[in-house]
């Protein structure tokens, strides 16, 4: 196996670890490292072209699944905003009445 190829299945596999520990830090470090390592397995002619369409597949079902969890997250989060504003408002009405 080639470096580029390892190196893609490395970063996927460190993505897909960062995903499960919610750690958004390093998906976002890991995401430039991703793409990098994309560039590099496409600009290598010593690629195999079956290994980087799996690869490549590998990667968009782990970004599929990463924006999938992206968007629960922010919903999660905009429900706290929410809850945060509606609990300001109120202690400013119970804040009239003292």
């Amino acid at each position: 196996m080639n470096a580029t190829v390892l190196q893609l299945e490395q970063t996927h596999s460190a993505l897909q670890d960062a995903l499960q520990r919610c750690d958004w830090e390093a998906v976002g470090t890991l995401d430039l490292q991703c793409r990098q390592a994309v560039d590099q397995a496409l600009a290598d002619p010593h690629t195999p072209v079956e290994v980087l369409r799996d690869r490549m597949q590998a990667l968009l079902d782990l970004y599929r699944e990463l924006v999938d969890s992206c968007s629960g997250e922010q919903q999660r989060i905009a429900g706290e905003l929410v809850q945060l504003q509606q609990s300001k408002k109120r202690a400013k009405v119970y804040q009239l009445f003292e």
